[in-house]
């Protein structure tokens, strides 16, 4: 625990990954966890490993911003259900990662602790929304952390931060305390700096439970099984745009330059993706509508202390009519019938986690790609 801390203590001022640290409980945690081993205790899947919460997730008794000045001194009362089981799993909370406001964007700045730096080029962004979390993990700072994901924020970061996250299926990592229990799209999951390292993760966060309506039955300790497999003959499609987004040349060659380590694993490739026209715009509709159900209260009294991205997304929400609602349902549905087909005859979907490489730390959001 010292070592992580004295990480944090030497690195944290150059990148601003951990925005609120919890040092003396943390150390009077890592000292009862060693008295308990010393007894011989019955140990966690996670004993003593440090671990640091997203600034989006409430921690009793340790402030909980959401990356926002109006809750710039919130404290919540209870833990988030994903905390719960990080710390019944025996890990050690030391803090919070930073997070944009809100968790919108895919820049982790905020008005309250200002932005997190790509730790391999501190002029450059790490991503969103679960930047803090992805940056603590590249320096060090922590083996473990949690992320959540609604557009690309458990995958985004870790791609820029070159780390491991994982977006799990809406209700393997059930979500509690939400107002939105059935809304398929927000995900909370793991990110580690291996691949083995967020199996054992997700292990100790999946698994049913009866807050969450849409938990998966499927107990948790099955992702602590080794990954080994052989993948002679696996089908894979592989797509550079998925079809016809924008994507930086960069990008595109760094997903070509890995084709052929696929090809020495055995597996089949070919070009392909599904058809996902209307993804793009049932995902407005439902980010929207989220938004203003999540914030819409929020906009009415302090809309000075919002920032512009949220309160589009806000006004969107409120312009949304039954009719424009029931058509993203109608087009959510077709591209899911629309994929399970595509990948009844494919594997694995591989293509680009980001369209572009890590911005510049001074730009909100990319306006253009590729000229």
């Amino acid at each position: 625990m010292r070592h992580h801390l004295d990480t944090i203590e030497a690195l944290n001022p150059d990148v601003n990954a951990v925005v609120t640290l919890t040092p003396e409980a943390a150390q009077n945690e890592a000292r009862a966890a060693d008295q308990a081993r010393a007894r011989g205790d019955d140990l966690g899947l996670l004993h003593g490993l440090p671990v640091a919460h997203k600034d989006l997730v409430d921690t009793s008794g340790v402030r909980t911003t959401y990356g926002s000045p109006i809750f710039a001194d919130h404290v919540p009362d209870c833990d988030a259900l994903i905390v719960e089981r990080l710390k019944g799993a025996g890990a050690i909370s030391i803090g919070k990662t930073n997070t944009p406001e809100f968790g919108a964007g895919s820049q982790t700045f905020n008005p309250v602790f200002g932005a997190t730096r790509n730790p391999y080029d501190t002029t450059r962004t790490c991503g969103g929304s679960s930047g803090g979390a992805a940056v603590a993990l590249a320096c060090g700072m922590v083996p473990i952390t949690d992320g959540s994901d609604l557009g690309g924020s458990l995958r985004n970061p870790v791609n820029f931060c070159n780390v491991v996250g994982f977006r799990p299926s809406p209700g393997r990592v059930p979500t509690w305390p939400s107002d939105v229990g059935w809304f398929p799209l927000a995900v909370q999951g793991p990110m580690d700096r291996t691949v083995e390292d967020v199996a054992l993760m997700l292990s100790a966060i999946a698994g049913p439970d009866p807050r969450s309506p849409i938990s998966i039955e499927d107990p948790g300790d099955r992702f602590g099984k080794p990954l080994g497999r052989d993948f002679t003959g696996c089908r894979l499609a592989w797509s550079r745009d998925l079809g016809s987004l924008p994507v930086d040349p960069a990008i595109t060659d760094a997903i070509e330059a890995q084709r052929t380590t696929f090809e020495q694993l055995g597996c089949e490739i070919v070009d392909g993706e599904p058809d996902f026209s209307g993804a793009d715009e049932a995902f407005q509709v439902w980010r929207a509508w989220r938004f203003e159900l999540g914030f819409g209260d929020l906009l009415d009294d302090h809309r000075e202390q919002m920032k512009d991205t949220v309160i589009w997304n806000i006004e969107a929400g409120r312009k949304l009519t039954g009719a424009d609602v029931s058509r993203a349902e109608q087009k959510h549905t077709q591209l899911y019938h629309r994929v399970q087909t595509f990948l009844s005859d494919h594997e694995y979907l591989i293509c680009p986690v980001s369209q572009v490489p890590p911005f510049d730390i001074e730009t909100e959001h990319i306006t253009e790609i590729g000229g």
